[in-house]
């Protein structure tokens, strides 16, 4: 399940000879430090659909106009003004359900973000955290806010200012904070406490572990002990916790990942079904079945056929 690059990127949205409109990676972008990139959509007008699958970079885009985003293994959001981000962690497609699409989209590495020294990693911003689901429709209003940041880091892409990159990296900061600002607020959180660390680092844990790139090795924490052993705690105080800050036992939020990927695996991949339930550590063919019938109310046979098919 290797991710799409950004040179496959290109490949696909390249100008073709049939249609001049596409889009073509920033013709100084080695005068810099990582990659970025801002384009409008209707550049994509006409590009081949979209593949669902992970990206090696990370993208945020606002698409005016009736589209759908698919994103892991969560139900399509189809919305008129949709902002989506995309991390190199979860699988994506995004199809546009009009001809007449507009809108915006950037896409950067990690690497270009790294000269800014903000002092704020990417990765600790609650849109980017595991489980968050970065797809929602956004109001007219705010639809205009985000497009001028949009277009301002267009111009800027083709100035000749001799220091645009570092302010193409200000500007995707403050694209990043009003996309965070503009995410629907989550439950309250309360003050950082002891449980509440702990929580985090199961989290950190279990997340850690995916996505699955191969079928060997499997999982190294498969169980709850596995998990309350590598934190250092008994499980039955982990499985308090998580009871206390999540409202699910630590096997439950275990079993929940483990289908999710299994899901995805089934979707993505040419992996046999056996090669899947040794990567995620079940002992046979026969207990992976089980479960998963279990938690998703049909084979995994079954439900690989049926996302051949889209249904």
């Amino acid at each position: 399940m290797k991710p799409n690059s950004l040179p496959a990127f290109y490949a696909a949205c390249a100008p073709s000879s049939e249609s001049a409109v596409g889009v073509l990676p920033p013709p100084d972008m080695e005068q810099g430090v990582g990659h970025f990139n801002v384009f409008p959509l209707a550049d994509l007008r006409g590009a081949p659909p979209m593949t669902f699958n992970r990206r090696s970079y990370y993208k945020i885009t606002l698409c005016r106009g009736r589209s759908q985003v698919e994103c892991a293994d969560q139900a399509p959001h189809v919305g008129n003004n949709t902002l989506f981000l995309v991390t190199p962690r979860v699988p994506y497609r995004w199809l546009p359900l009009t001809e007449d699409f507009t809108g915006y989209s950037c896409l950067f590495d990690d690497a270009f973000l790294l000269p800014a020294r903000t002092g704020v990693e990417l990765a600790e911003l609650p849109i980017f955290q595991p489980g968050a689901y970065p797809v929602w429709d956004v109001a007219e209003a705010d639809c205009a806010v985000l497009e001028a940041i949009f277009e301002k880091m267009a111009r800027e892409l083709t100035s000749g200012y001799a220091y645009k990159h570092d302010l193409l990296r200000t500007y995707l900061w403050e694209l990043i904070h009003l996309v965070q600002k503009l995410q629907p607020a989550p439950a309250p959180l309360a003050t950082h406490s002891a449980a509440e660390r702990v929580a985090t680092q199961f989290t950190e844990l279990l997340e850690g572990q995916f996505p699955r790139q191969s079928p060997q090795p499997p999982l190294r924490l498969r169980t709850a002990t596995d998990y309350a052993d590598q934190l250092a705690v008994h499980v039955n105080h982990l499985n308090r916790v998580l009871k206390e800050m999540t409202g699910h036992t630590t096997t439950a939020l275990i079993s929940r990942r483990l289908t999710q990927e299994a899901k995805l695996l089934l979707k993505q991949t040419a992996w046999s079904i056996s090669e899947i339930a040794d990567s995620l550590g079940f002992t046979d063919v026969a207990h992976f079945c089980t479960f998963f019938k279990r938690q998703a109310s049909q084979t995994p046979g079954d439900f690989r056929r049926l996302a051949v098919f889209g249904v």
